[in-house]
């Protein structure tokens, strides 16, 4: 259901003084740092770095409206996304591995990344649309006083891996209006083999709980744009079906109305040619029966991608005369 233009929470937060409290917890964290389950407790500060390979400042690789996201999000302008350089997970597949594993993009300041959010605002885009935020979190809140003293008022998306530690999800509520997270894998298998990450379905798990219990189900305006909730994305992988299914039953459970993105675009990038059950391309029948899975499990709400949906639609409609 519509519903009416929401205020960004981090706007209430910076009046308060909340939200600079906020600031100076997350960037203390930075001295020993335990931001994600990596619990690394190295000194970014100082310029020392953990698994993700950043230090106290946060790498930027690109910023643009992006039309490639969900329609909820893109709208007619697009979602102002913020690709960060570097990761948390070590996913093989991955699509970015060129930002994500190699680090390609510029440090930035504060100030700097202030900047970005507004030239998106200005753009025209939707939202700001954090993308892979979770191991740079105290360099963006950092960044919203000089943002909103610049006029920065659209919602904030918080776009992860999953991989996220409760606790820091804690020291965003209210600053956050819509998250969303990927849930990958369901199997502590092939999260250690394929991410090297074995405790992330549990870490998965227990951070989907915590975004749904801060932001609920994901809510729209009079535009058909997400303004505050939970939106789900769910890589669709060759091989792991079984674990696609399990995923689908849990956010179910959560909600029915948990807005899930069963996505078909996977491909065998980067270092997939060295697992082989997932150095394929998905195929058809494979993604139709994760649809399948997402609505038995009993979820009411879903955004499928490709040319299957498309056709889906448009096979029984008969020929003009």
């Amino acid at each position: 259901m519509a519903k009416n233009k929401k205020t960004p929470g981090y706007l209430a937060l910076h009046q308060s003084g909340e939200l600079q409290r906020r600031i100076d917890t997350l960037t203390e964290i930075l001295r020993e740092c335990v931001l994600c389950p990596r619990q690394c407790k190295v000194d970014r500060l100082a310029g020392e770095t953990g698994f993700c390979r950043t230090g106290g400042r946060a790498v930027v690789a690109s910023y643009n409206a992006h039309f490639g996201e969900e329609s909820c999000l893109v709208g007619v302008s697009g979602s102002g996304t913020i690709f960060f350089g570097n990761c948390n997970l070590g996913c093989v597949f991955c699509q970015n591995y060129s930002i994500s594993h190699d680090g390609e993009g510029i440090e930035t300041d504060s100030g700097q990344l202030a900047a970005i959010m507004v030239s998106l605002q200005k753009l025209g885009c939707h939202n700001i649309n954090l993308v892979t935020p979770s191991h740079v979190i105290p360099q963006i809140v950092a960044a919203l006083p000089a943002a909103i003293g610049r006029g920065l008022t659209i919602p904030l998306v918080y776009n992860s891996s999953g991989y996220d530690s409760v606790d820091t999800l804690r020291l965003l509520e209210g600053i956050v209006d819509i998250y969303m997270p990927d849930f990958k894998f369901w199997s502590s298998g092939s999260a250690g083999l394929l991410a090297n990450a074995p405790d992330y379905p549990d870490r998965a798990g227990a951070a989907v709980r915590e975004m749904h219990r801060q932001v609920g189900d994901l809510t729209m305006d009079g535009r058909g744009l997400a303004v505050k909730g939970l939106l789900v994305r769910h890589l669709v992988m060759p091989g792991c079906l079984d674990e696609t299914k399990e995923i689908m039953i849990f956010l179910a459970a959560l909600s029915p109305r948990t807005y899930v993105n069963v996505m078909e675009q996977y491909r065998p990038l980067y270092r997939a040619g060295e697992f082989p059950t997932i150095d394929r391309p998905l195929s058809p029948a494979e993604y139709e029966q994760a649809v399948q899975f997402a609505r038995q499990s009993g979820l009411t709400r879903l955004e499928e991608n490709g040319l299957l949906r498309l056709l889906e639609k448009i096979k029984f409609q008969p020929f003009p005369e």
